[in-house]
């Protein structure tokens, strides 16, 4: 199974050689759609223009140059359970979008929703020998972060320093060049169930692609749909997908937490499959073209014929009052926000100084469902779309593609990640250091 798990150090340096060659595929594997943007950079490595992910970042250095979207097959709550189908699909997507783009992509970067987030908040001190911050000193402090035992089966997808401090000035995005006597950083750590994450690299690699990145849908959809005061001052992203809802808290421009809710938009459609005895394809067009979750006097008197496939004429031409329709979705919609609540609830949100909550992905475009969402999450919730992303089609700027868009601004701009630092084993004393090193070994 080992080899399944390509490190993501070698990820980085993957994406380095993509960059050079200027052209990578984004890959959004979903459960409702598979989504493939091909981007191209310009060459120049402009990034690290601020100290993380700008709302602008990295936007003058690449534009789309090829899009395509495909229905997705053989996953389920964000994760992949039918290998075969979902290679297929995953070929079929990436050949749409090179032939639109005119070349070949040997490099993708992924992001995928579902299996098991977990987050850990953890914290770090060393004392400085030297006066000036350098790399080595990053690398160190970061290597003093006490790893918690997160269980075997579990694998680290995001490691990232949120926080440093020097002496006892905090809330320090790079420490590196400045001086002091004691450096101590917060760390935001993210792991994801291991099986999960190996069939979608599989997936990937039978597709012919170099994997040059992984990330979380919640985290990327809130990258492109959080503005940057939002990011800055605090805010949660609610991404409401097919298969499954990712959650995840940013402050300060970087992520501080992140869950997920295995319900999403397919069980609106389960529901409605269920309720009015018909098949999915024919509840989804329900759902997309009647939907709403607030009813009002009209709706009792506006009906919706709903054609079947049976060939029973009678039974197939039936119509159900709009009213009825909304009935059946609301309390799916409630429960997908609730249980969205109770997650931002566990994670101590009311806490945080501001209480923006944006909710974006394909499912978030049910109508009336910010009025619903208010209700139930607090005053301050809006909709969110994702940024403008150059050379993108304009069926790909909608809601839907919110973590799509997210990972091409990761891509330009990826944040600073544990293993972007060379962590020093043999330098400092066996002792303090031997657990995380273990550690880093034995994941990566």
């Amino acid at each position: 199974m080992s080899e399944l798990y390509a490190t993501q150090r070698q990820m980085r340096n993957r994406r380095k050689s993509a960059m050079q060659r200027g052209v990578i595929a984004i890959l959004d594997v979903g459960t409702s759609k598979i989504a493939c943007l091909i981007l191209r950079f310009d060459g120049t490595e402009k990034f690290r223009e601020s100290d993380g992910i700008g709302s602008m970042a990295g936007q003058s250095s690449f534009r789309v140059i090829g899009a395509a979207t495909t229905r997705s097959r053989g996953v389920r709550f964000g994760e992949i359970h039918a290998m075969q189908e979902t290679e297929r699909a995953i070929r079929t997507v990436v050949q749409a979008a090179q032939k639109m783009a005119n070349l070949r992509v040997d490099h993708a970067i992924a992001c995928f929703s579902g299996a098991h987030p977990r987050s850990y908040g953890l914290a770090g001190t060393i004392d400085l020998e030297q006066d000036v911050i350098s790399d080595n000193d990053v690398a160190h402090v970061l290597s003093m972060c006490d790893v918690p035992d997160y269980g075997a089966g579990r694998e680290v997808l995001h490691a990232q320093p949120i926080n440093f401090a020097i002496d006892h000035r905090s809330g320090f995005s790079d420490p590196r060049g400045q001086t002091g006597n004691q450096l101590s950083t917060d760390m935001h750590l993210m792991t994801v169930d291991r099986t999960a994450v190996g069939h979608l690299l599989h997936c990937i690699k039978r597709c012919d692609l170099e994997v040059a990145g992984l990330a979380s849908s919640s985290y990327v959809s809130a990258v492109s749909s959080l503005v940057e005061d939002e990011q800055e001052l605090g805010a949660a992203c609610i991404d409401m997908g097919g298969g499954s809802t990712g959650i995840s808290i940013f402050m300060k421009k970087h992520m501080i937490y992140a869950d997920s809710v295995r319900l999403g938009g397919d069980h609106v459609t389960g529901d409605i499959s269920q309720g009015l005895q018909v098949s999915m394809a024919v509840a989804e067009r329900i759902k997309t073209f009647h939907g709403g979750v607030v009813a009002t006097g009209v709706d009792d008197r506006e009906m919706i014929e709903i054609g079947g496939d049976t060939g029973d004429w009678e039974r197939d031409r039936r119509t159900v009052s709009r009213a009825e329709l909304i009935g059946i979705i609301r309390p799916r919609v409630e429960e997908i926000l609730e249980e969205a609540r109770a997650r931002l609830d566990a994670a101590g949100f009311e806490h945080l100084p501001s209480q923006q909550i944006v909710i974006t992905g394909g499912a978030s475009q049910i109508p009336g469902l910010d009025g619903l969402a208010s209700k139930i999450l607090g005053q301050q919730v809006r909709l969110g779309r994702p940024m403008r992303v150059s050379g993108l089609p304009q069926a790909a700027t909608g809601a839907a593609f919110s973590s799509a868009v997210g990972l091409c601004l990761f891509a330009a701009n990826p944040q600073d990640e544990w293993w972007d630092f060379d962590i020093p084993a043999e330098k400092y004393p066996a002792r303090s250091l031997k657990r995380a090193v273990k550690w880093f070994k034995d994941n990566w």
